[in-house]
């Protein structure tokens, strides 16, 4: 029991933190209501939404709601993801 505490923490402290933030897209944007990004507020991942047809209009935390359309600026899936730990990347 006490092993498995340790090994939990020691994994838990191993993965790193990620912060994921939204951008407002306002009405007539193709893209949905927000638009997820992975890190802070820069211009690099304004430019991913953009693309991804998101007319930004403000900042917000994601919605969970499901009746929320949300794009996202060129993240990776969960499955990558995944596979990215796995690796060690």
């Amino acid at each position: 029991m006490v092993l498995a505490a340790v090994l939990g923490a020691a994994l838990f402290a191993a993965t790193p933190a990620r912060a994921d933030g939204c951008y407002i897209c306002t009405q007539g944007s193709d893209c949905g209501q927000y638009c997820r990004y992975r890190g802070s507020d820069t211009q690099e991942n304004r430019k991913k939404c953009q693309a991804a047809k998101c007319k930004i209009g403000g900042t917000a935390s994601c919605p969970t709601a499901a009746n929320i359309r949300i794009c996202s600026a060129g993240l990776p899936s969960p499955l990558d993801e995944l596979r990215q730990l796995a690796r060690g990347d």
